[in-house]
């Protein structure tokens, strides 16, 4: 049998005004985990969605060959039937359905006379959870697992359509350090199985670690395809293939002299929004002019849930505590209280809190201070599109125009446009929560280095990363927390993943 799986071949795809992809080729051999890395825009998941028939045949030109085969797909039912299942880095799962539900939805398991037998699904849904690795009760509801055990269900769902080819898509975009090594040694036991799979990913280490071979493609063009262990390829070498140079710092260099105290918050403590317990309690930390100051910790230590009860109480109640901006206390009751305060704050989670993803570029910058460009109740078109210019200009944002649809630009200028918005509002204080997560390194060091130049314009930067190497490489100082609370500051200078993890897992002592 012919050792190669699927053939794509000279690949090209246009949408208006645009080439996604120009004569793009790719070969998978049966069996293998190959990557396909890339900065944000270059091609990757349009690539797969013309591989899995989102994108449909006719659509663009080229050639797919799946176990020797021609292939038309006119939609991922199509795709399915020969064993080709995607996985969106955007989950698509039903919430308040059960695994088993969601595992077989429109592949039901009925029984006589056509109806569900619902003792036969849940059975199968348990054998399939058990070969992922996931100890759940089938008749759970999905909305009550976390985003890594929802990966694993997309997996067990595959696998119930007899997956031969599967199509990660940033599958640990979303997941810690632990659900991320949990899912890499699930594929491992995939390809053992003879399951090939295609991981696109922007986490490198994760490359180098797990992938049989990568293919760079950049500008919506293949690059070249690299044999990961034959060739011993490292991270700086994938690098330069994806941005067509070598990175000499993953971190730019910075000259850090801090200032005088921009923001201090005392004693801060969050209730939980249902639950009988506090998410964050009792934290003072401060951060000064000219400074990066990190809060590093694991996923429900209360990083998020810190930055935005500060910024407005946009999570939780019952919140105490004292927030001091240049030395006066202040109030931040609402998001336009911190705002006027010169607070500002980039959510972790652009797509649904951070952009209206239907709207142009344009109306995203302006969003947040509006009342700048108004005279009367009227907003000054003009001044808007020449605020939107002059931020597509500063940020180097990739965008045919202002006018442009954000939910079209790639992950890392979709960043750019919030990082704009809250720019726009003339903060004193920008509190960063995970701005590189889902990013190319490319783009990444574009956030750095834009970080760096508002350090150097003196303002004050917080920055809330799950990536220790990124507070270690960007910040000043570094907070950890731990269920909520407080358990160390550390000097940069001093500062490693290990003493940084014992501060994230430090346990509460208990009261005398």
């Amino acid at each position: 049998m012919d050792d190669t799986i699927l053939e794509m071949r000279n690949i090209t795809k246009t949408f208006p005004g645009v080439t996604a992809l120009q004569d793009v080729s790719l070969t998978v051999r049966r069996g293998e985990i190959h990557a396909i890395c890339g900065e944000n825009g270059a091609g990757k998941s349009t690539l797969m969605k013309v591989l899995s028939g989102v994108h449909p045949t006719g659509s663009y030109d080229g050639e797919i060959l799946f176990d020797g085969k021609p292939v038309r797909f006119n939609g991922i039912r199509d795709s399915e039937s020969v064993g080709i299942v995607i996985i969106h880095q955007e989950l698509a799962l039903v919430p308040y359905l059960s695994i088993a539900e969601n595992i077989f939805l429109g592949n039901e398991r009925r029984g006589a006379g056509g109806l569900i037998d619902w003792n036969r699904a849940n059975a199968e849904a348990g054998t399939l959870l058990a070969s992922v690795g996931l100890p759940e009760n089938p008749v759970t509801p999905v909305i009550q697992l976390g985003v890594g055990k929802q990966q694993l269900v997309e997996i067990a769902k595959a696998l119930a359509k007899d997956v031969r080819l599967l199509i990660l898509d940033e599958p640990t975009a979303a997941l810690n350090d632990i659900d991320s090594a949990h899912l890499l040694d699930l594929l491992r036991s995939l390809r053992e199985r003879g399951i090939t799979c295609i991981m696109i990913s922007h986490k490198l280490n994760e490359i180098t670690a797990i992938a049989d071979f990568t293919t760079v493609i950049r500008d919506g063009r293949t690059v070249e395809t690299l044999d990961m262990r034959a060739d011993q390829v490292t991270q700086d070498r994938i690098i330069r293939g994806m941005v067509g140079r070598d990175l000499t710092s993953f971190y730019p260099d910075r000259e850090s002299s801090p200032g005088a105290e921009v923001l201090r918050i005392e004693d801060w403590t969050v209730r939980h929004p249902v639950q009988d317990r506090n998410v964050v309690e009792r934290v003072t930390l401060n951060v000064r002019a000219g400074e990066v100051v990190g809060i590093a910790g694991l996923m429900g230590a209360g990083r998020t849930e810190l930055a935005m009860s500060v910024f407005g109480r946009a999570y939780g109640r019952d919140v105490t505590g004292r927030v001091f901006m240049h030395g006066r206390q202040v109030r931040t009751r609402t998001v336009a209280e911190a705002i006027a305060n010169r607070i500002a704050y980039v959510t972790e989670d652009r797509k649904r809190y951070g952009l209206n993803l239907i709207a142009d570029v344009c109306r995203n910058v302006s969003a947040a201070a509006l009342g700048k460009l108004s005279r009367a109740g009227w907003v000054n078109g003009n001044e808007e599109i020449s605020v939107a210019e002059q931020s597509r200009r500063n940020m180097n944002i990739k965008t045919p125009s202002v006018m442009s649809v954000v939910g079209k630009l790639s992950g890392g200028n979709q960043q750019k446009v919030v990082l704009s918005k809250w720019l726009f509002t003339d903060p004193d204080v920008l509190i960063l929560d995970e701005p590189t997560r889902g990013i190319d390194v490319g783009a990444k060091f574009e956030i750095y280095t834009i970080i760096n130049r508002l350090v150097a314009d003196g303002r004050a930067v917080i920055l809330i990363s799950s990536e220790l190497p990124e507070l270690i490489g960007m910040c000043d100082r570094i907070y950890a927390l731990s269920a909520g609370r407080l358990t160390g500051e550390i000097p940069v200078s001093d500062a490693t993943q290990e003493n940084l993890m014992a501060l994230m897992t430090k346990e509460k002592e208990p009261s005398r």
